[in-house]
């Protein structure tokens, strides 16, 4: 599943100290910080999943603590660091709002190992990692498009950094491949979690039209509100399946056990080193659920193989030719898939997104 991740040496501090002959090793204490409550869908749950996962794997050679709820900026430097001096020699900052605090934290404690979720910048004990979540966006805007009968979609977004436009973007392309008329409508939030106003933005979208519902946020409530108004879901982080049995069309979610297991491992053997990661499908990062009962057969079908040419290189969601939501071309005709680091910085819209762009 994790394939040739750079790693190296950290510095001597990190490896496994020498102890008498016979006594067990202490376990590893890992720290996990969380911006929402772990509850039983979204994002910090799947993240929560992959520490379980992590656990299960490593049994007594790790010890875990999580702290949930916790709002990005100086409550956060303030878990850090309260993690760090309890002796948490791997912590996971697990929201794109933590980097500056744990770059802040891991400078006053060089001898713990960081990793955070989304960042763009990293230090000598300060790691980053994301997962491709647009590939998975891409498929899924393919297969509201072809079930969509409005050709409209909506789209609940909490910010709009390069990750979210990333899947705002990929979504709106896949769907635009299957119905070229179709549009993607965007409410903005400006928190990744609160449930209120999560809400309160799927039901205006469907008001304005959308039949199908997806989000960047971090609770359950646009999958509950899909299911209340009858309209498709493209369930995102978790499938919720549970919670929108009859809207729910496919989720993508993601999948952190893997990972977790290999870092805390390569911790422990003291060969952990900064390399930022960003894993697609092809490493199960991201994949898709299983297709609800409301998607026709040829169009799982269809999905299912345009995924295995994806995995396999064949398809690229930023293939090809683009054009913004203001008519200016960013990739020209030909080209096979748009450089990582275009990728990572995406700052607009494409075409077939109607809505603007907050100021930043």
């Amino acid at each position: 599943m994790l394939k040739n991740l750079a790693r190296g040496l950290l510095p001597a501090l990190l490896c496994c100290t020498a102890l008498g002959a016979g006594a067990p090793p202490d376990p590893l204490k890992v720290g996990f910080v969380y911006v929402s409550p772990v509850g039983e869908a979204g994002w910090s749950y799947q993240h929560d999943l992959g520490r379980r996962a992590m656990q299960q794997a490593l049994g007594p050679q790790v010890r875990t603590t999580i702290v949930e709820a916790v709002a990005e900026g100086p409550d956060a430097e303030r878990v850090l660091r309260d993690l760090a001096r309890q002796g948490h020699k791997l912590i996971f900052a697990t929201s794109f709002g933590y980097l500056e605090p744990a770059l802040r934290v891991g400078a006053e404690f060089p001898a713990v190992a960081f990793e955070q979720t989304g960042g763009y910048k990293t230090a000598g004990n300060v790691n980053t990692y994301n997962a491709r979540y647009y590939e998975a966006r891409y498929l899924a805007g393919l297969l509201a498009g072809k079930v969509s009968r409005s050709g409209v979609a909506g789209y609940v977004a909490g910010f709009p950094v390069p990750e979210v436009l990333q899947g705002i973007n990929a979504f709106t392309l896949g769907m635009r491949a299957a119905n070229p008329k179709a549009s993607v409508k965007v409410v903005w939030l400006d928190t990744w979690f609160d449930p209120a106003r999560e809400r309160e933005a799927a039901n205006a979208l469907v008001n304005q039209g959308a039949d199908v519902l997806t989000n960047h946020s971090a609770s359950t409530a646009v999958a509950q509100a899909a299911e209340e108004r009858r309209v498709g879901l493209v369930a995102y982080q978790s499938d919720m399946r549970k919670l929108a049995p009859h809207a729910q069309l496919t989720a993508i979610t993601h999948e952190w056990g893997g990972y977790y297991t290999q870092v805390a491992r390569q911790v422990i053997a003291g060969t952990w080193m900064v390399a930022p990661v960003w894993g697609g499908m092809k490493d199960g990062f991201v994949r898709l659920a299983t297709f609800g009962a409301n998607v026709p057969k040829d169009v799982a079908a269809f999905v299912a193989q345009r995924e295995a040419d994806l995995v396999a290189g064949r398809l690229h969601p930023f293939g090809g030719r683009i054009v913004d939501s203001s008519g200016r071309e960013r990739q020209a005709a030909g080209t096979k898939t748009m450089a990582d680091a275009q990728i990572q910085a995406m700052d607009y819209f494409v075409e077939g997104v109607a809505g603007t762009l907050p100021p930043r």
